[in-house]
């Protein structure tokens, strides 16, 4: 216990400040208790959503610190801090509202702290476009994760490994998606329809964009060891992370659209995601531990992929928060869990082996 406090005292706190904040908003803007928990338990799932689709990202930032010097390591994980809160968590969130609703960024935050149901109208309004851009963003992060060529490790077996079977069809995730796209379109009114298409189709490029510079990087970083140079320090190494922490942490905040669409809220739901993301990642480095559970990463896209089509459809149905949060939450349990018992049954068949006779 001691030492989990070690690695997760800090964000333990920050979780109970947020929460505490989220709990006196919720009743300075409503006056409601059943609102103001409404609130809180949407903060918390917010979290808990975030801090599981980032776990790849902790991973990864682990396997790239492990090989910087301690000096850049505490840098990363406080300066960093303030770029992935108040960067991804909270500037990002509002830049989104404001050019799907059209209007300024200070209007943005002025509404959602000031004039919260106008604000809500705005957004309410503005839906379309974000379900659209947010649903196609995300169904392409989890469709690749599972197309991905040469996967080898399959969570829910017999459906996983026939979706890989296409895995050597070019830009099958693509045609999916904008096969999705077109069919939830014909169920909307013609304004809609265009507003849709035309923010879906912008969601595919931002993906690729963004995973283009995935790639980039990853060229680069290839070819400096290939000649034997490992970032160890320096600016450069951190703007390595920092872009990859952005990219990782981009399907999330989409994701926080499909559960709230005011500002405050998705703000502090992520802020502590992102700080227990910053905990892992240092448990990870400092333990050595790393992909101990196998399948939770496949818990998360699979919760990656049930957002974005709730995104989706949200454009012509309404789905309660709720019910979106509890089907992520219950994926990414069932997957953790899996995972346990995996590691369980890997351990007794290792007694088993060694054991005489």
């Amino acid at each position: 216990m001691q030492t989990l406090l070690r690695y997760y005292s800090f964000s333990l706190a920050f979780s109970a400040v947020c929460l505490g904040l989220a709990v006196w908003y919720g009743w300075a803007s409503t006056g409601d208790i059943a609102a103001t928990l409404g609130i809180l338990w949407i903060v918390f799932v917010l979290s808990i959503l975030e801090i599981s689709l980032s776990f790849d990202n902790a991973v990864v930032n682990a396997t790239v610190l492990r090989n910087m010097d301690p000096v850049w390591q505490r840098r990363f994980l406080t300066w960093g801090i303030l770029i992935a809160v108040f960067g991804m968590r909270i500037v990002f969130p509002i830049a989104i509202v404001a050019i799907a609703a059209q209007v300024g960024p200070v209007e943005a935050i002025n509404l959602s702290l000031n004039s919260p149901d106008e604000y809500e109208r705005i957004v309410s309004e503005a839906h379309v476009g974000i379900a659209g851009f947010g649903g196609a963003f995300l169904a392409m992060v989890g469709l690749t994760f599972f197309f991905e060529e040469d996967k080898e490790v399959h969570w829910i077996a017999m459906l996983e490994r026939n979706i890989n079977r296409f895995s050597s069809v070019p830009a099958i995730e693509i045609g999916l998606v904008l096969s999705v796209l077109y069919g939830v379109s014909t169920l909307l009114t013609p304004d809609d329809t265009i507003t849709f298409l035309t923010a879906g189709i912008l969601g595919l490029v931002t993906f690729i964009g963004v995973q283009a510079i995935s790639s980039l990087l990853e060229e680069a970083e290839a070819k400096k060891r290939a000649a034997g140079i490992v970032v160890k320090s320096g600016l450069g190494g951190f703007l390595y992370l920092e872009v990859l922490d952005a990219s990782f942490s981009f399907d999330g905040v989409i994701g926080a659209f499909a559960l709230s669409n005011n500002m405050v809220i998705i703000a502090f739901g992520l802020s502590v995601g992102a700080i227990f993301v910053r905990s892992i990642t240092i448990h990870l480095v400092q333990t050595g531990t790393l992909n101990q559970y196998r399948y939770l990463e496949h818990g998360a896209f699979w919760a990656i992929i049930v957002l974005g089509a709730i995104m989706l459809f949200s454009a012509k149905f309404h789905i309660p928060e709720t019910i979106t949060g509890l089907l992520g939450a219950t994926l990414i349990g069932l997957s953790f869990w899996w995972s346990v018992r995996h590691n369980r049954r890997e351990g007794s068949e290792t007694i088993d082996l060694n054991s005489p006779g």
